[in-house]
């Protein structure tokens, strides 16, 4: 009797440690007013850059560490900054919006989910993570790699990344040199940069 007694006494203590010493999972959401993601996509001639506007998002970070995290990107709000001209500006983002590069018609969002977070350590006052995730564009999953630092101050976590994507594994193949041959300067290169700096908020 007394070894069952010191049996469940002890493990009543062994709760109460872990209880104390076990920090919850915090959860965090995407603050879409203070959040960005830019654009950049380059062609033999030049180049051009803009902004997709979040939809939503959020984050769960244990002790400083992302546990997991997903933020959904509106590809209807999508912009070019550097054609100033009004009538080439909506002519170049119509294009952007068709089914020669994210038909958003059919597909109004695209997501990014993370399967995997791994803490590389310091960047200057915040930390360094090597992120791995499912990217979803026109309905196209494909795992994507890269290098993000978090930064936490108070209720508040900052995520800035760069986040490079080869625009043929979802089946966008306009003018690519690898599908048409001969294409000269027409040429517009694969990768497709993506610039984040995400806020968010308990």
């Amino acid at each position: 009797m007394k070894k069952i007694a010191i049996s469940v006494i002890g493990s009543l203590a062994i709760l109460v440690v872990f209880a104390f010493t076990t920090k919850p999972t915090d959860a965090y959401k995407v603050d879409v007013a203070a959040s960005k993601v830019g654009w950049l996509a380059k062609k033999v001639t030049g180049q051009h850059n803009g902004y997709v506007a979040l939809k939503e998002g959020k984050l769960e970070v244990k002790k400083g560490k992302i546990v997991s995290g997903e933020f959904v990107v509106d590809m209807e709000s999508i912009t070019c900054e550097d054609a100033k001209d009004a009538g080439m500006n909506a002519k170049l983002v119509g294009h952007l919006k068709s089914d020669d590069f994210f038909a958003t018609a059919k597909n109004p969002t695209a997501k990014f989910v993370i399967k995997k977070a791994e803490s590389i350590g310091k960047k200057g006052d915040g930390e360094a993570h090597k992120i791995t995730g499912d990217l979803t564009i026109k309905g196209i999953t494909n795992p994507v790699t890269f290098e993000a630092t978090t930064t936490e101050k108070g209720k508040k976590i900052t995520a800035v990344g760069k986040l490079v994507f080869d625009r043929l594994l979802w089946k966008i193949e306009y003018r690519s040199g690898k599908i048409f041959e001969s294409i000269g300067d027409k040429m517009i290169y694969d990768d497709v940069e993506l610039d984040l700096n995400l806020t968010f908020t308990k």
